[in-house]
């Protein structure tokens, strides 16, 4: 076993859930609060999957094999490092694509074996959860955070690494799906999201009233699949029309998910107490969101942290963060057991310590 909180640890993390190749080193230093990213390296396979219009699993595992080595290859000469001299290897255990997560497994479960170094599966959606200590205004604990990535949106509070509890989360879709799905009513191109956001920002975002869902339930779940189905309706009432409406219907349901997103996290805000809300994950990115957010914090007096942008996608540097920073906190320890078990659903609550 290696403990990080009394040597320095280098440490190597392999992000391979869904459709982002990533690879990244992070140095934990004792004495130094928030360990240091050295390099990172990303491959996005949006081009692949971009002719089906998803995500295709095997796919998307494949071009994983193909990829990890080479990124990690590189990370290593970005940051001068050798192989030999990685104290760690981390990955992404789960959630996610079950052949996806397994070659990121095995990948750095066959370096340990090799290196004679310990690994550590690391929690995809802690992975995001910590990713704002990497940014220039990095937060405290303890704090609330909204996790908004891909098929997760929850709010949790957080008082310390490992020490999570769940406030509310999706009930059916969530912000990320709803964001995905209705951009393919509208035609848009995969990935979905991006592309509703941008067109929304030519559009009206009063044109249509859509559905609010839970806005006023008075709890801190959420459920957007309503919201998906209202945006199929009002596609088809507008038959040829569609296309010269397209900005207003994407504008409107971008602000629909944008306001259930806010409300609840001010809501989470109150119930608790708390005087710092973190943000993260790939819905994380959008730029409406951060705007109402920012603002309603501001009148609340409390602090809102964001990764950087080009680290809310999912990437390695989070999973490597994550590692280090589990390990600088003693919560858990890497260890020599090569089996690269994997779990695709794995809840954040049920992390444990």
């Amino acid at each position: 076993m290696l403990d990080a909180r009394v040597s320095p640890a280098l440490v190597l993390g392999i992000e391979s859930s869904c459709d982002e190749t990533g690879v990244a080193l992070v140095q934990s230093t004792p004495g130094q609060a928030v360990p240091q990213l050295l390099a990172h390296a990303l491959f996005s396979q949006i081009e692949m999957h971009q002719a089906y219009g998803g995500v295709v699993p095997e796919l998307a595992s494949r071009d994983h094999i193909r990829r990890v080595l080479p990124l990690t290859r590189e990370v290593l000469q970005q940051a001068g490092k050798a192989l030999s001299e990685v104290d760690v290897v981390a990955f992404t255990r789960g959630p996610g694509l079950a052949g996806a997560l397994l070659v990121g497994s095995g990948v750095a479960c066959a370096l340990g074996a090799a290196l004679g170094k310990p690994v550590l599966g690391v929690h995809h959606l802690e992975g995001h959860l910590l990713s704002p200590f990497l940014s220039a205004d990095p937060p405290q604990f303890p704090f609330v955070a909204l996790l908004v990535s891909g098929g997760h949106t929850q709010l949790m509070q957080v008082d310390g690494v490992g020490r999570y509890t769940l406030l509310g989360e999706t009930i059916d879709d969530a912000a990320g799906e709803a964001f995905d799905k209705s951009a393919k009513l509208l035609g848009l191109p995969y990935p979905g999201g991006p592309g509703l956001s941008k067109l929304a920002t030519q559009g009206d975002a009063q044109a249509f009233k859509l559905p609010r869902p839970l806005l006023h339930s008075g709890n801190l779940d959420f459920s957007f699949a309503g919201l998906k189905t209202a945006v199929l309706t009002q596609s088809q009432k507008l038959g040829a029309d569609l296309q010269a409406r397209k900005a207003d219907l994407a504008a409107s349901t971008q602000a629909a998910i944008v306001e259930v997103l806010v409300k609840k996290s001010m809501l989470a805000l109150t119930q608790t107490g708390a005087k710092r809300l973190v943000v993260a994950g790939g819905v994380g990115a959008n730029r409406e969101l951060r705007a109402q957010l920012d603002a309603q914090c501001a009148k609340l007096g409390v602090r809102v942290h964001y990764p950087e942008m080009h680290l809310c996608t999912d990437n390695g540097a989070m999973i490597a963060l994550a590692a280090a920073m589990r390990l600088q906190a003693g919560v858990q320890s890497a260890s020599l057991d090569y089996s690269f078990e994997v779990k695709p659903r794995w809840p954040l609550a049920q992390i444990g310590v």
